[in-house]
């Protein structure tokens, strides 16, 4: 059991680390609007929608500690904290995940038909 939890939160942390890696890009001013928020936003995002993925990164940074945390991984005096609010990310993730399956975007559904695993 403790290895499915250590392998499960060093798996999502990698992927947060994408995640978070492509928020960034979308910050600092890479063209990729159209594959975020619905492609609301094609090209660069403007000003206000890259202060937004600050907020964004900080948001996912804080997920990755709350889960390495709860794994026992990282920062053991949070175990406590970690208890409770790796619901509050379970539950974001899920309305995140409803959001994107029902997106607009013609990009984030090309996504959804090469990556198999985002497609039910």
């Amino acid at each position: 059991m403790v290895i499915i939890v250590l392998t499960s939160a060093i798996a999502f942390t990698f992927l947060i680390l994408i995640v978070i890696l492509f928020q960034v890009a979308l910050a600092v001013g890479v063209p990729w609007g159209e594959y975020a928020m619905g492609g609301k936003f094609p090209g660069k995002y403007p000003v206000a929608m890259r202060f937004s993925c600050i907020f964004q990164i900080a948001i996912l940074a804080f997920m990755g500690i709350i889960v390495l945390s709860k794994a026992g991984l990282l920062w053991p005096q949070w175990s406590v904290f970690a208890e409770t609010a790796i619901w509050f990310i379970v539950g974001y993730l899920v309305l995140g995940t409803i959001l994107n399956l029902i997106t607009r975007s013609v990009w984030e559904h090309r996504l959804k038909e090469v990556i198999p695993l985002v497609n039910p």
